[in-house]
């Protein structure tokens, strides 16, 4: 079990499960109107009230699946003998891929659903 908490893996894996966490809590409470506290807020998303409403349906889709995949990986990461930098490298990296992951192709939906606005 020491192995486990040391190893940098259980920090994307806890990061994973707060993402589910927070995307289901998004995807069941969307929040209504635009704001600066919370939900998927870009530029792009808060252009009107349908945008907002579409980014925040589909990012939350998009981080179930990206948390989904972050936990999995995390928990593979475990069993595979790493020196203890490189496991910390891919577990940062992990981090990062899942939020360029959310955004890029949250982005690219709302420009797509909204060619003309």
């Amino acid at each position: 079990m020491e192995d486990f908490i040391a190893n940098i893996f259980i920090t994307s894996f806890l990061c994973g499960i707060i993402f589910l966490i927070v995307a289901a809590i998004t995807y069941y409470f969307p929040p209504k109107k635009i704001n600066a506290f919370y939900g998927y807020r870009t530029a792009s998303s808060m252009r009107s009230q349908e945008r907002w409403d579409f980014a925040q349906r589909f990012s939350s889709i998009q981080m179930i699946r990206g948390s989904v995949a972050l936990i999995l990986v995390s928990l593979l990461g475990y069993f595979v003998p790493l020196s203890v930098e490189i496991k910390q490298s891919i577990g940062m990296g992990l981090l990062v891929l899942m939020v360029v992951y959310l955004m890029v192709t949250t982005e690219r939906a709302i420009k797509k659903e909204f060619k003309d606005t």
